[in-house]
């Protein structure tokens, strides 16, 4: 019997908490419709979820496009198919890699911050505050959040292709010593403009998740200093599950 009350709670807390994460994602959609999205706040987030996490992302995204090509290299070079590199590490950054650790990036630095910063003024009582002073907090809070992600994750994920991409042909062309123009005409022979617009849509659809569950973690704080720090950890967790299991999801669907 404990078995089946164990796993029941969880299946409940889960079914609970993504119907929490929809709801708060639904109202924050609702008033950018509404046009009562707050522009000084979102560009704010535009500055900090953009800008000051380009350097990341150009920094990871470099070494994901040099190590795909060494991998890659070294996979075809059995086929004598070393001239179609370019292409694979451009395809592999434009549909999977660079949406997917661009995201996980974004987590990791902004999406921990979010939590942690939203934490800090439920148990601080600002957010009741707010309420107190007729000021809805998801308006204030959550939308300029959840709309600077979403619309700064596919401009993150275009750098990180194009330095992803000038990783792969360092190593290619300059150490592995690939013919440089095969290397350039068979991206532009094969790679097709969906391989890259799928990427963007994973992109703005990871974006959504991520900010909705930074932000309801840490709305849902409770218990003081040692909340806000469960409720980050939780938030980077369950954002970076959540991922993976979307880019499946999206994959199967849009491929």
């Amino acid at each position: 019997m404990f078995i089946f009350t164990y796993f029941g709670s969880l299946i409940v807390n889960f079914i609970d908490q993504l119907g929490g994460i929809v709801i708060l994602a639904s109202k924050a959609l609702i008033n950018v419709f509404k046009g009562s999205l707050r522009i000084k706040q979102t560009i704010d987030q535009f500055y900090t979820i953009g800008v000051t996490s380009s350097f990341i992302v150009i920094l990871t995204s470099l070494f994901i496009g040099m190590v795909e090509a060494l991998q890659i290299y070294h996979g075809f070079q059995k086929f004598g198919a070393e001239n179609i590199i370019g292409y694979t590490v451009a395809v592999s950054l434009g549909r999977e890699l660079s949406p997917v650790f661009t995201a996980l990036m974004i987590v990791a630095r902004n999406i921990s911050a979010m939590s942690a910063e939203i934490g800090t003024m439920k148990i601080t009582e600002q957010i009741d505050a707010m309420e107190v002073m007729a000021v809805d907090p998801i308006n204030y809070i959550v939308t300029p959040r959840i709309v600077a992600t979403v619309v700064m994750l596919p401009f993150l994920v275009a750098l990180s292709n194009v330095v992803g991409n000038i990783g792969g042909y360092i190593v290619g062309v300059f150490i592995l010593k690939v013919n440089s123009v095969s290397y350039i005409d068979n991206i532009k022979q094969y790679l097709d403009l969906s391989d890259l617009t799928y990427g963007f849509i994973k992109a703005a659809v990871f974006g959504l998740i991520i900010s909705s569950i930074g932000c309801y973690m840490g709305l849902n704080t409770s218990k003081g200093a040692k909340g806000v720090g469960l409720s980050t950890t939780k938030a980077v967790v369950v954002s970076s599950v959540a991922i993976l299991v979307a880019d499946y999801i999206l994959s199967a669907f849009l491929f």
